[in-house]
């Protein structure tokens, strides 16, 4: 702790804990930080080594702001695109870290879904599930049953 009587080191706001982009757009992380003398921001993996700035890539702003840039599927990178970041604030007030963020793109690419082959006899119940690739599941919500492209109603 500083000594001096206007120094502070404090959370602006609740950190995210997840946050979940489509690689088309690229994500903005802030740091949740601030202090008073200003604070010197920084972001580390979960596992603790401190991040560097990958050109195109990747980029901490001046202002501690965490910036992952759009990426095509072909460049997609675990180590960037689907891990756990934290960052630091520090002053001379102390240092203080935000809790972990998990960080995850979400692929824009052209995918299918499709109804699962069903047999059953006539006048029996039939029971359809609608596939939809496991890259995308997550994401992807039914909203309806077409035949010949007619709604049906439950």
């Amino acid at each position: 702790f500083s000594e001096e009587p206007h120094s502070s080191l404090y959370f602006v706001n609740a950190s995210l804990q997840e946050v979940v982009f489509a690689s088309t757009s690229g994500t903005l992380v802030p740091c949740p930080a601030a202090g008073i003398p200003p604070v010197t921001l920084r972001w580390y993996l979960a596992t603790g080594e401190e991040i560097y700035d990958v050109p195109g890539i990747r980029h901490v702003h001046p202002n501690g702001t965490l910036q992952i840039f759009p990426f095509p599927p072909s460049s997609f990178s675990t180590l960037i695109h689907d891990n756990t970041y934290y960052c630091t604030a520090e002053n001379p007030s102390g240092k203080i870290r935000s809790q972990d963020v998990h960080i995850k793109a979400v692929l824009r690419e052209p995918y299918t879904v499709r109804v699962e082959d069903q047999k059953t006899m006539r006048g029996n119940v039939a029971v359809f599930k609608c596939i939809i690739p496991s890259s995308v599941e997550a994401y992807v919500t039914v909203v309806s049953w077409e035949k010949d492209t007619v709604s049906l109603v439950s």
